[in-house]
């Protein structure tokens, strides 16, 4: 199982960090130790003062496949959820400026807090999926997937070209504006649509 992200996916996200916006898909990926379930505690690392949180969809692959077409991507997908893609941004900065990898800064421990899925057959409206994230009770991040760059079947028909996808295999879409510091304390909720998806604290 793999995680694989894409970057700058959302104009407002790529105008507050003054990025350039991209041609074509940005991606990188995690490490299956990434991953935190079930709304365990995020414990924050001593290596970074300078973690945000980017609330994302997030897809499962149900099946293998590579060079998928963008109209049959749909069929590779079945369930959909909600993740963080926690960053150290003092290390991705540290990393940019010197034009290295900053596979640290996404990748670390616990990085890739992700929900419980949702069958794609109960929703509605697939191209119209509001999201959201609230730390301390106040909301910081609202995104629609109808606002990303590149929309689902677009993102696996190009990630497909290089990476074969394999069924379980966790793809992050990318996240819109309002990324922020997390701090120790910090309770975090995420939700899809109205239904709460992420509950867990920041230790």
């Amino acid at each position: 199982m793999k995680i694989l992200c894409i970057g700058r996916n959302y104009a407002d996200h790529i105008a507050e960090l003054n990025n350039e916006r991209p041609s074509e898909p940005v991606i990188f990926l995690k490490p299956d130790t990434a991953i935190l379930k079930n709304n365990d505690p995020f414990y924050h690392p001593d290596f970074s003062k300078d973690i945000h949180h980017e609330a994302e969809l997030i897809l499962r692959i149900c099946k293998e496949g590579k060079y998928i077409e963008e109209q049959f991507a749909a069929s590779y997908y079945d369930k959909i959820g909600l993740g963080i893609d926690f960053t150290a941004r003092d290390l991705q900065s540290k990393a940019k400026e010197k034009g290295l990898p900053w596979d640290i800064a996404k990748g670390f421990n616990g990085s890739a807090p992700i929900s419980e899925w949702i069958d794609i057959s109960t929703l509605r409206d697939l191209n119209s999926i509001d999201f959201h994230l609230n730390v301390n009770g106040q909301t910081r991040q609202k995104g629609n997937n109808e606002l990303m760059i590149w929309n689902f079947n677009e993102i696996i028909a190009y990630i497909s070209t290089f990476f074969t996808l394999k069924v379980g295999d966790i793809i992050f879409t990318g996240t819109p504006a309002g990324v922020g510091k997390i701090n120790i304390g910090d309770r975090l909720e995420g939700f899809i649509r109205e239904k709460k998806m992420l509950d867990f604290e920041i230790k």
